[in-house]
C-alpha cells in the first residue's frame, strides 16, 4: 500500500474518532429544558435588589404616562392650529399664544418622559452589574467545591463558555429588555385607556388585531426555544474545541493534525451556524407577520376615522391622535414579541448557568480530628475505588508507610499508581475502606487541612502569570526572599534565575511558555519544596528534565526528603533504587514490595519492568 493511501486511512481513523467523541461527549447537568425555573431563579437574583427595582418601574411609569400623553397633546396643537386657520378664513384675529401654550405642553411631557427614561436605565444598567457579579462570584465559589469528577468530565473550553459567554448573555438581556418589559406593558395599558378615552368604538377596531398576532408569536416562540437552546449549548462545545487546540497548537503541529483540527473547527462551526441560523430566522418571521397584521388594522382604522371626521362625530385632532395612538398600540405587542425572542435566548443561558450552579458538590467537610504538621505514618485499609461504576480499579488495597520513609510506587500505564495519589489527597473519596494519617481517618478532617500537610510536585507543570519569585512563594506565601532563594538552590533552579536580566524579578508568561519545560519543572519543585510539608508527593517530578539535571535533583531529595514522609511515582525505574520501599502495583492491586534489591533478585513483575526499560522494549 503506499504511503499516501496509508496516511488517508489514517486521517480517516482519526477524523471518525474525533466524530465519536463528539457524538458520545456527556453532558453530567444536561436534562431537558425548564425555561420556567430558569424564569423564577433569574427573577429571584433581581429581587435582590428590589428597591432598586421599585424605583425602575417608577421612572419607567412616569416615563411611559408622560410619552402616552405626547400624541394627545399633539392632537391639542393640531386642533389650535386648525381653529387659528379657521379664525383666519373667517377674517377674525388669531391667537397664536394658544397654540404656543399646546406647544409647551407637548415640551415639557417629552422632558419629563426622557428624564424619567435616563433613571431608569442608569438604575437598571447597575442593577444588571451587580447581578452579573454575583453569578460569576457564585460560578466560581461553585468550582471550588465541585468534586473533580464533575471537572474531569467537562472541558475547560465549555465551562469559560458558561461564565463568559452565557453570562454577557443574560447580562445584555436584562439591561435592555427588561426596560423595555415594563415600559411595553404600561405602554399598552396607558395606550389603551387613551384609546377609549378617544373612540371606544375605533378601539373595538384596534383589538381585532391582537388574537392573530398572538397565535402566531406563540407558535414562533415555542419552536425557536429549542434552538436557542441547542445554539448556546454548541457555542459551549465550539470554545471547548478552540482552548484545546490552542492549549496543545505544539502537539497538532507536531503530528501534522492541523488540517484534522480546521475540519472539526468547520464541522462544530457548520453545526453553530445552522443552529443559529435557524433561531434567528424562526425569531426574525415574527416581526413582518406582526408588521403585515398590524398595517391590515392601520388601514381599517383610517377608513373608519375618516368616516367619523365626515360624520362629524371626531374633530380632525382626535383622529389625528387615535390614528397615531393605533400604531403606538400594536408597537408594544411587537415589542414584547421581539423581547420574548431574545429572552428565549436569554434563558437557554440561563438554564446553563444555573445547571452548574446546581451541580453536585463534594461531600461536606467533617472536622473532628486533627493531623499533625510533622512527618506522619500513612495507611491505607481494605480500600477500593473506582472511576466508573462499571469498571473496578483498585480493589481491597492495603498499604502501610512508616514516618520518614521514601515509597516508591511503580507500575505500568492504568495500574493505579496517580489514583493512590488522587485518593490520598481525597481530590476523590475512596469507595469502601479507610485511609489514615497517624491513625486519623482522613475524612474526618477539613481537605484544606489535610491538604496542608502535603506538598506535591506534579508531571504536568503549572505557573501563573507573574514573577518567578511570586511562583515559588506560591508554596507559602509569607515565605522570606532568602527563604526563595534557598528552595531554588536546592531545586538546582537559582543559577539558571540568575542567568535571567530581571533574576527573580523575571515575568514568566502563562504556564511559564518563556523558559523551558525542564526549567518549569524545576520551580514547581522549588514551589513544593519552601511549603516544607510534612508529606512530599512526587508524581513524575523529573520526566521533563534532562538525565544530568535529573541526577542533581535526585542528589537534593536525598537531604530535604530526610525526615519527612515520601511517596514518588516514576517511570524511570532507575531514580527510585535507593527507596525504603518500592510498591509494584498493576491492575489496581500490589503485586510485589520489597526494596530494588530485593525486587530484583526475585526475578518477577519489577524485574521485567527495570530491565524492559534498559533494553528498550514498550512497557
Amino acid at each position: 500500500m503506499s504511503r499516501r493511501k496509508k496516511d488517508s486511512k489514517t486521517l480517516t481513523k482519526v477524523r471518525n474518532r474525533y466524530a465519536k467523541r463528539n457524538e458520545t461527549r456527556k453532558r453530567p447537568d444536561e436534562k431537558p429544558s425548564d425555561f420556567k425555573s430558569a424564569a423564577k431563579r433569574l427573577l429571584s437574583e433581581l429581587g435582590a435588589f428590589k428597591w432598586l427595582m421599585l424605583l425602575v418601574l417608577i421612572a419607567g411609569v412616569f416615563s411611559t404616562v408622560a410619552s402616552t400623553f405626547g400624541p394627545l397633546l399633539l392632537g391639542d396643537v393640531v386642533d389650535a392650529i386648525s381653529d387659528q386657520v379657521q379664525l383666519k378664513l373667517s377674517g377674525s384675529q388669531i391667537d397664536l399664544a394658544s397654540i404656543g401654550k399646546a406647544l409647551l405642553a407637548v415640551f415639557a411631557v417629552y422632558l419629563v418622559s426622557s428624564i424619567m427614561s435616563y433613571i431608569q436605565q442608569y438604575t437598571m444598567a447597575g442593577i444588571t452589574q451587580k447581578v452579573v457579579c454575583s453569578l460569576r462570584e457564585k460560578i466560581n465559589a461553585k468550582i471550588s467545591v465541585m468534586p473533580f469528577s464533575y471537572l474531569d468530565s467537562q472541558s475547560k473550553g465549555e465551562l469559560l463558555s458558561r461564565m463568559m459567554n452565557d453570562v454577557d448573555n443574560i447580562s445584555n438581556t436584562l439591561q435592555n429588555n427588561i426596560i423595555q418589559v415594563i415600559t411595553s406593558v404600561i405602554s399598552f395599558f396607558g395606550i389603551f385607556a387613551v384609546m377609549l378615552w378617544v373612540s371606544w368604538k375605533l378601539t373595538l377596531l384596534s383589538l381585532a388585531v391582537i388574537p392573530p398576532a398572538g397565535i402566531i408569536a406563540l407558535i414562533l416562540l415555542k419552536h425557536s426555544k429549542r434552538y436557542f437552546r441547542k445554539q448556546w449549548s454548541t457555542t459551549g462545545d465550539i470554545n471547548a474545541h478552540i482552548e484545546e487546540m490552542f492549549t496543545g497548537h505544539r502537539i497538532v503541529r507536531a503530528f501534522n493534525h492541523e488540517q484534522i483540527a480546521v475540519d472539526e473547527f468547520t464541522k462544530i462551526n457548520d453545526r453553530l451556524n445552522e443552529e443559529s441560523r435557524k433561531a434567528q430566522f424562526i425569531s426574525g418571521i415574527l416581526m413582518p407577520f406582526i408588521n403585515f397584521i398590524s398595517n391590515i388594522g392601520y388601514i381599517v382604522i383610517c377608513v373608519a376615522g375618516g368616516m367619523f371626521v365626515m360624520g362629524g362625530s371626531m374633530s380632525i385632532g382626535g383622529i389625528t391622535s387615535f390614528i397615531t395612538y393605533s400604531k403606538l398600540f400594536v408597537q408594544p405587542l411587537i415589542d414584547l414579541a421581539n423581547i420574548a425572542n431574545r429572552l428565549q435566548s436569554s434563558l437557554a443561558s440561563a438554564e446553563r448557568v444555573f445547571a452548574l450552579l446546581d451541580a453536585d458538590e463534594e461531600t461536606p467537610d467533617v472536622d473532628s480530628g486533627e493531623i499533625s504538621a510533622e512527618p506522619a505514618a500513612v495507611e491505607f485499609s481494605n480500600v477500593s475505588f473506582r472511576y466508573v461504576e462499571e469498571a473496578p480499579l483498585i480493589e481491597d488495597f492495603n498499604l502501610r508507610v512508616e514516618k520518614g520513609q521514601l515509597v516508591a510506587i511503580v507500575g505500568p500505564t492504568g495500574a493505579g499508581k496517580t489514583t493512590i495519589v488522587n485518593l490520598l489527597m481525597r481530590f476523590y473519596d475512596v469507595d469502601s475502606g479507610c485511609i489514615s494519617i497517624d491513625g486519623t481517618d482522613i475524612r474526618k478532617v477539613t481537605r484544606e487541612k489535610l491538604r496542608s500537610v502535603f506538598g506535591m510536585v506534579l508531571q504536568d507543570t503549572w505557573l501563573f502569570e507573574g514573577t518567578i519569585r511570586d511562583n515559588i512563594a506560591y508554596g507559602r506565601a509569607d515565605a522570606t526572599e532568602e527563604e526563595i532563594v534557598k528552595a531554588a538552590k536546592a531545586a538546582k533552579v537559582h543559577r539558571f534565575i540568575k542567568t535571567l536580566a530581571e533574576g527573580y524579578d523575571t515575568v514568566l508568561e502563562e504556564n511559564g511558555t518563556n523558559i523551558s519545560q525542564g526549567q518549569r519543572q524545576l520551580i514547581t519543585i522549588a514551589r513544593s519544596l519552601l511549603a516544607d510539608p510534612a508529606i512530599l508527593i512526587l508524581d513524575e517530578a523529573t520526566s521533563s528534565v534532562d538525565t544530568r539535571t535529573e541526577i542533581q535533583i535526585q542528589q537534593a531529595m536525598q537531604t530535604l526528603m530526610e525526615g519527612r514522609t515520601n511517596f514518588v511515582i516514576a517511570h524511570r525505574l532507575s531514580t527510585i533504587s535507593k527507596a525504603d520501599m518500592i510498591l509494584v502495583m498493576n491492575h489496581g492491586s500490589i503485586v510485589e514490595t520489597g526494596t530494588h534489591d530485593e525486587l530484583m533478585s526475585k526475578g518477577g513483575f519489577y524485574a521485567e519492568l527495570y530491565n524492559s526499560q534498559f533494553a528498550g522494549n514498550e512497557i
